[in-house]
């Protein structure tokens, strides 16, 4: 864990090395070996006095947060470099209980005296709360977490690298795209967050944790040569994951770069998509999305209680006690998990910001919804259903604040949608349909607040004809009402062409928080679909 001398240091340098230029940045040494995880002792001397001085306010449960957030991110166009950004924050944020009611305080002084004041206004907050309380909260057991540590899955530590090396990379990939005919424009960028935090609570689980998620963009813009029109691929070229610098050399994005921009020049003579009913297959760059929207969000369950109503919120999966082991979301095949373990994925971590471990666990099995995402505060409002499902109440695992200076609420873990039992992938699923469209990556959308009507676009569609691919189609979109869309599923590829696809930043409360996420899912095919031409005038 970077300490307060350790950040204030380390801060320094990279603005004086940004105020001086690339000479000093290049003084820099190569990237070390990841150090060793631990809990400092100062760190955490500080978390014991915060929740000792809750304790001593009146607070009968307390937990605090003492992390280091970085942010870092170049962008690029054409032959030039357009912007950096380099944030740096370090702070603590206490949460508490009192009689029944929340309270949140944060501070950046690092000090006996900052954190100990910090868990004072969190206490006095938390009273003042009282006179509003609708309902006392009560927070699902968790056993104590003591002592222990967690590293996302990265080798390389993407901010041991230079902004030299990253600029570099992208603008020999735009370079390698402007060589493909009638390409003209290139954007492409480079974001990487860090998050070193500790985390303590009064039922004794003191956890540190350090992860990465990485993010590379890329958007190609194809120009007609009589300037008639313009094509774009991306931004979404490859997709986000909780892993470093070697995840970006992975994606070798100045090969692929002629290759988005190819598909961008092809669009040029992509014929208008004939509205009708078609077949359709998704690719897991694009079926994520609609993962994300039409399954994800609405299984949240401060959604289908009524808690997170005004940004997009509520949910079509609701109330609890009706829904949940009756509701038909799709055919037996189908099967929706939520988890916070998937290797390299967005929303993967050790411990939750409620001192949870996460579990895997089912949303949808066998086509029925049987469970909400969940964390130690909402758990209890499924008391009877578990009761009468034999299972115990406790939480998913789904606390998360974006920082130390936001308070953890529920957040959506990683949820994925099983692959079938079928060794077959792609190129199977085309083969398989007469009359089809196939789209690949997340273009623009629109979903209803509670997720139940939805359009989607993609940035490639494919038409399919008698078992093959025979050319791009453009202003193709699909519509849908959940429930009748996933009941049409019919065909799931296999575990090797199970997938992540993700989001970098999904945004949810009030004041707005944002948390990164990803949905495996293998690609799909979804009976006589609703296919529209979104470039045709009324």
């Amino acid at each position: 864990m970077t300490t307060r001398r350790d950040f204030l240091a380390t801060g320094g340098a990279a603005l004086g090395a940004l105020a001086v230029g690339p000479r000093l940045l290049q003084a820099f040494p190569a990237p070390a070996p990841l150090p060793a995880l631990y809990t400092d002792p100062a760190t955490r001397e500080l978390m014991r006095e915060a929740l000792d001085a809750a304790k001593r306010a009146g607070a009968s449960w307390a937990d605090v947060r003492i992390s280091r957030n970085r942010n870092n991110s170049v962008q690029t166009r054409e032959k030039q470099v357009t912007d950096v950004v380099d944030a740096d924050t370090m702070g603590c944020g206490v949460r508490v209980l009192v009689d029944g009611c929340w309270g949140f305080a944060a501070t950046q002084e690092l000090t006996k005296t900052g954190v100990g004041l910090a868990a004072q206004e969190a206490v006095a907050i938390a009273k003042a709360n009282g006179l509003a309380r609708d309902r006392r909260v009560e927070l699902a057991p968790a056993p104590a977490q003591a002592d222990k540590t967690w590293r996302s899955s990265y080798t390389v530590d993407p901010f041991t690298i230079a902004i030299e090396e990253k600029a570099d990379l992208l603008l020999r990939a735009n370079a390698a795209a402007l060589t493909v005919p009638n390409v003209r424009f290139v954007n492409s960028g480079l974001s990487f967050v860090k998050e070193e935090r500790n985390y303590a609570n009064t039922d004794g689980t003191v956890t540190t944790q350090d992860y990465v998620r990485s993010w590379v963009t890329m958007s190609c813009t194809a120009v007609a040569p009589d300037r008639s029109g313009t094509a774009v691929r991306g931004p979404e070229v490859v997709q986000p994951a909780g892993r470093g610098w070697e995840y970006v050399l992975e994606a070798d994005i100045v090969t692929n770069a002629k290759v988005w921009a190819a598909e961008a020049a092809e669009k040029l003579t992509a014929k208008p998509v004939e509205p009708g009913r078609y077949d359709l297959i998704l690719h897991p760059s694009q079926l994520f999305l609609n993962i994300h929207e039409s399954l994800a969000h609405p299984t949240e369950l401060d959604r289908a209680m009524g808690y997170e109503a005004n940004y997009a919120g509520t949910s079509f999966i609701a109330p609890p006690q009706k829904v949940l082991g009756s509701l038909k979301l799709g055919p037996p095949m189908m099967n929706l998990v939520g988890n916070r373990s998937e290797t390299g994925a967005l929303a993967t971590i050790g411990y939750d910001d409620d001192g949870v471990v996460p579990e895997d666990f089912h949303i949808v099995k066998d086509g029925i919804f049987v469970d909400y995402q969940t964390n130690r505060e909402q758990a209890p409002g499924l008391r009877a259903y578990y009761a009468k499902t034999g299972k115990p109440v406790r939480s998913h695992g789904c606390s998360y604040a974006q920082s130390w200076a936001d308070v953890a609420f529920l957040r959506m873990p990683n949820v994925s949608l099983q692959p079938g039992d079928q060794d077959i992938g792609w190129d199977d699923l085309i083969a398989a349909t007469d009359k089809g469209i196939a789209m690949i990556g997340r273009a623009s959308y629109s979903i209803d607040q509670q997720r139940y009507n939805a359009q989607f676009g993609a940035q490639l569609c494919y038409e399919i004809r008698k078992g093959k691919i025979v050319g791009q189609v453009k202003d193709a979109a699909y519509q849908m009402r959940t429930p009748d869309f996933w009941n049409t599923l019919d065909m799931l590829g296999g575990k090797k062409s199970y997938m992540h696809g993700g989001t970098f930043n999904d945004g949810k409360g009030q004041p707005g928080q944002s948390n990164a996420v990803s949905h495996g899912c293998p690609p799909a095919r979804f009976r006589n679909a609703n296919i529209i031409n979104t470039g045709r005038a009324l």
